[in-house]
């Protein structure tokens, strides 16, 4: 559910950004790094939007590859832990624990 709820929401700010540059067709004066030159309010707006798509997503995905190491990493020190982890004692000699327990004279040599 949460996954359409975004993908309704994109095709919502989709067709926001799609009439607002629509309606502003008029050329403007741009400044570049190294210079100037007119364009079509329509691009402008079209590839501000697309790069900010373009940067939203980098960010999301290199935080997406940097959590999935995170976690590949947490994964394999639980395996060695569980691996390295003292064994739990067998039935028999939890009743033979509890039997000297119960009655110490019974194992003194113990």
């Amino acid at each position: 559910m949460k996954g359409q709820t975004y993908i309704i929401l994109a095709i919502i700010f989709a067709l926001l950004v799609a009439i607002f540059a629509v309606i502003n067709v008029d050329p403007v004066q741009v400044d570049y790094l190294f210079g100037s030159g007119e364009a079509p309010l329509i691009l402008v707006i079209l590839i501000s939007v697309l790069m900010g798509g373009i940067i939203t997503a980098s960010v999301g995905s290199l935080r997406y590859f940097r959590l999935k190491q995170n976690y590949r990493s947490l994964e394999k020190k639980m395996q060695n832990d569980t691996e390295n982890a003292p064994e739990e004692p067998t039935a028999n000699e939890k009743d033979e624990d509890k039997d000297l327990d119960d009655n110490p004279d019974k194992h003194k040599d113990r």
